[in-house]
C-alpha cells in the first residue's frame, strides 16, 4: 500500500468528497485523523468506513483560530508527525450581484480561505520533511466563468494563489503544497461502489471519488516531484 504507516489529517470530511478521501487513504494504508465540526456527523462516517482502528475523528470548528488550535492538540496527542494534510473544508452559495448578502460572502470565505490557512498555520510545526498539503480550488476560480457565483469564484481563485504562494514558502521545508481544481461532484458517496461507471468524460458532474483519487495520489510518493500545481479534475466538461 502506497501510504503504509502514513499519518494524514483530512479537514472538511462532509458525505461526499471529505469521507471519499477517508475512505482511499485508509485503504492505502494511512492513518487518518478526519475532521467534521458535528459529533454526529462523525458517528455516521465511522459507520460508513466501519470503524477502521486507524481512524480518529475530531469534532471542530476549522473556520477559527482556536478551532484549529483544538485539532492540532488532538492531532499531536495521536500522532507522532503528520505526513500530509488534505484541507478540504469548503461551502459553496450563489452570489449574483444585486442579491448578495454579507453573511453569504462570510460564510464561503471562513470555510474555503480561512479554515485552510488557519489549520495549516497552527500545525505546520507537526508536518513532516517530505509532507504533502492538498488544498480544493475549483475550476470556477482558475479555468472556467459562469454566472452568479462572483464570491466564490474569487475565493476559489485565492485558494488557487494561495496554494502557489505556500509552495515558494514552505519548498525549504521539504513541503510540497497542491490544489485540486474540481467541476461540480455529486454529494454523495458508498464504500466500494464501481464509480466510474456513473459518469464518462465530458460530464458536468462526477462522483466525489474522481477528485479524491487525485487527492491520495499527491500524497503518495508517486508525486514526490510535483507541487505549486493547481489541477483541474473535471473530466474536460465545457461547462
Amino acid at each position: 500500500m502506497r501510504l503504509s504507516g502514513k499519518n494524514i489529517l483530512v479537514v472538511g470530511v462532509g458525505p461526499g468528497l471529505g469521507t471519499a478521501t477517508a475512505y482511499m487513504l485508509l485503504k492505502d494504508g494511512a492513518n487518518v485523523a478526519a475532521v467534521a465540526r458535528k459529533e454526529e456527523h462523525l458517528e455516521k462516517v465511522k459507520e460508513t468506513l466501519s470503524e477502521p482502528a486507524n481512524l480518529l475523528c475530531i469534532a471542530a470548528d476549522a473556520s477559527s483560530m482556536e478551532g484549529a488550535q483544538k485539532i492540532t492538540k488532538a492531532v499531536a496527542e495521536k500522532f507522532d508527525g503528520v505526513d500530509g494534510i488534505a484541507l478540504l473544508a469548503g461551502s459553496y452559495a450563489k452570489s449574483p450581484m444585486g442579491s448578495m448578502t454579507e453573511d453569504t460572502v462570510d460564510a464561503m470565505v471562513s470555510a474555503n480561505l480561512k479554515a485552510p490557512l488557519y489549520v495549516l498555520n497552527s500545525i505546520l510545526p507537526l508536518l513532516k520533511g517530505n509532507s504533502s498539503v492538498v488544498m480544493v480550488s475549483s475550476v470556477f476560480g482558475t479555468y472556467k466563468i459562469s454566472s452568479g457565483n462572483v464570491a466564490y469564484a474569487a475565493v476559489k481563485a485565492g485558494v488557487a494563489k494561495a496554494t502557489e504562494s505556500l509552495a515558494h514558502e514552505l519548498v525549504g521545508k521539504g513541503i510540497r503544497v497542491n490544489a485540486v481544481a474540481p467541476n461540480s461532484m455529486d454529494p454523495g458517496f458508498e464504500p466500494g461502489r464501481e464509480w466510474r461507471s456513473r459518469r464518462k468524460l465530458g460530464d458536468p458532474t462526477c462522483p466525489p471519488e474522481d477528485v479524491a483519487s487525485v487527492i491520495a495520489w499527491l500524497m503518495t510518493e508517486e508525486a514526490s516531484w510535483v507541487s505549486g500545481a493547481v489541477i483541474p479534475v473535471d473530466g474536460g466538461a465545457k461547462k
